[in-house]
């Protein structure tokens, strides 16, 4: 996976430097949870290496750092939610969705 794994609560001070430039999105992922398994498989079957060129992706093991995911729910003011897909531009989150509402096509549409 090519995807930056989110780990420090001081990345998050980077990804709003980022979205400045270029959106960045956030992947939180139960890994308690088959549904978040299987949301992030489907977002992955369809991801390209060519969007990482138009989106800088991040993945959260919520699990593990869920002091991490309430940051993020503080610092953005998104609802926690698990799996949750998060877009950031402007160091502002700009788009949300969860569970079977989060869509490989939906996101690249809102970058």
């Amino acid at each position: 996976m090519d995807w930056i794994k989110l780990e420090n609560s001081s990345q998050l001070v980077d990804i709003k430097a980022k979205s400045e430039e270029k959106p960045v999105l956030i992947f939180k992922h139960s890994t308690r949870c088959s549904i978040s398994g299987m949301t992030f498989d489907r977002l992955m079957r369809n991801w390209k290496d060519a969007d990482f060129e138009k989106v800088t992706p991040y993945f959260l093991d919520l699990i593990r750092y869920r002091d991490i995911s309430n940051q993020i729910a503080q610092e953005f003011g998104v609802y926690h939610q698990s799996p949750q897909i998060i877009l950031i531009k402007g160091g502002q989150a700009v788009y949300d969705n969860s569970h079977m509402g989060i869509s490989y096509p939906d996101i690249m549409s809102r970058i």
